[in-house]
């Protein structure tokens, strides 16, 4: 029998039961993919990371409850988050390098977790029909990036208000589906779905805030911004574009620590 250990974090959140949690696994060595899935399967959370030490960063991969994905910015949060916590990195900066979307890097300052992400590109699109019938109201414009699908809304009720219907979601062949519009009281505010990869409503995505924080850095003319994911844990986001960089800050609480059994 093996034992590993494994932590839930919740992310982009200072209180508990807010934000996105993830469980966090650090490996001395890779698991077979087919292990690895089962895990983050049974675990049931929107993510579940794995890392394994390499020299002087880090591997990361990431798996929903059905699948692996290319980038994930909550499960990697959490990931820094443990490192920081339980296992003494030496440095306030955490280089790791993803096989899909290659090297990023977490910072801590005090409290404060910030990402370092690729930006996305988008482009408008005419929207593809099983979106449209999926939502209750048009959005404004849609827009494609490498994974998602955006949906711009006119204003915060739009996006609070929207009850999707998962079954037409799960037929746009996209990672997830973004909807936003402006904030009340932050810059942005947005939702995310992904019933293609197991997840319904994703409750904080900071992967897709690489998409979020260009479109709205542009339509706004400011490089920092505040967001807000208005799912039912809710998420606070600070959002900087540098570049073809993204930077996306956040806090991190640990819920439990545990062993599984192998």
């Amino acid at each position: 029998m093996y034992i590993q250990k494994m932590y839930q974090v919740d992310a982009f959140t200072d209180r508990l039961f807010g934000g996105n949690p993830a469980a966090v696994c650090v490996l001395d060595d890779w698991f077979e993919d087919s292990l690895m899935q089962q895990i983050a399967s049974e675990n049931n959370l929107s993510e579940t990371s794995f890392v394994v030490k390499k020299n002087d960063h880090y591997e990361i991969r990431w798996f929903t409850p059905v699948s692996e994905v290319a980038l994930c910015g909550h499960a990697t949060l959490a990931s820094a988050h443990v490192l920081f916590e339980y296992y003494e990195h030496p440095t306030d900066t955490i280089e790791l390098v993803s096989k899909y979307s290659g090297k990023l890097s977490v910072t801590k300052e005090n409290d404060l977790l910030t990402l370092d992400f690729p930006k996305d590109t988008i482009d408008e699109i005419d929207p593809p029909e099983a979106i449209v019938k999926a939502f209750d109201k048009a959005p404004l414009k849609v827009y494609k990036g490498k994974t998602d699908y955006m949906l711009l809304y006119e204003d915060q009720e739009d996006v609070e208000q929207s009850n999707p219907n998962f079954h037409l979601l799960k037929e746009s062949e996209a990672r997830g589906i973004i909807i936003t519009s402006k904030g009340k009281d932050v810059d942005f505010v947005s939702r995310f779905f992904a019933p293609g990869c197991g997840v319904d409503e994703d409750p904080v995505t900071g992967s897709a805030h690489t998409t979020l924080t260009p479109f709205w850095s542009h339509k706004l003319g400011k490089m920092k911004l505040s967001a807000e994911q208005i799912s039912s844990r809710g998420g606070k986001l600070i959002c900087e574009l540098l570049g073809d960089r993204v930077r996306i800050s956040g806090k991190a609480v640990t819920f439990l620590t545990g062993e599984i059994f192998l």
